[in-house]
């Protein structure tokens, strides 16, 4: 199975070594809350159709995880398909464009209030189809059969 995306869930101040006694859980179940909120907010997705794999770690090593699986599998919302866990800019900092994910899968409000790009939906997806096509899970090792 391939990953579509990878994400973090680090507790507040940690980029700048902060409260190391947060609750790790708190802050993992409020990412997927907010990332499951996008997915319910899509016009064009359903959230029966997804589930996720995550897996605690002290904090020190999530950005570390967090690179290694998106180096190894460059899911395509990471990728291609930039925006999913983006959260909103808040007022008075509307002024870039909207992410690529929010033009494939219209819904979340916010988005609305940031530039159009130039590119429509339907390029997306087909930029995703052939990116998707092109990427086969690469085995972690390999069978070798002999043909006797």
């Amino acid at each position: 199975m391939l990953p579509i995306y990878v994400g973090k869930a680090v507790p507040a101040g940690a980029r700048m070594g902060g409260d190391l006694g947060s609750s790790p859980g708190k802050v993992l179940q409020k990412r997927l809350k907010e990332h499951a909120d996008s997915i319910r907010s899509a016009e064009n997705l359903n959230i029966e159709d997804f589930h996720c794999r995550f897996l605690v770690v002290d904090d020190i090593w999530i950005p570390l995880g967090e690179s290694l699986i998106i180096a190894r599998f460059t899911p395509v919302w990471n990728s291609l398909i930039d925006g999913f866990g983006n959260h909103n800019p808040g007022k008075g900092r509307h002024a870039g464009m909207r992410p690529r994910w929010d033009v494939l899968h219209p819904g979340r409000s916010w988005a609305l209030s940031l530039a159009e790009r130039p590119e429509k939906a339907k390029d997306i997806a087909e930029d995703a189809a052939t990116y998707l096509c092109e990427r086969t899970p690469k085995p972690f090792y390999s069978i070798h059969q002999s043909g006797r």
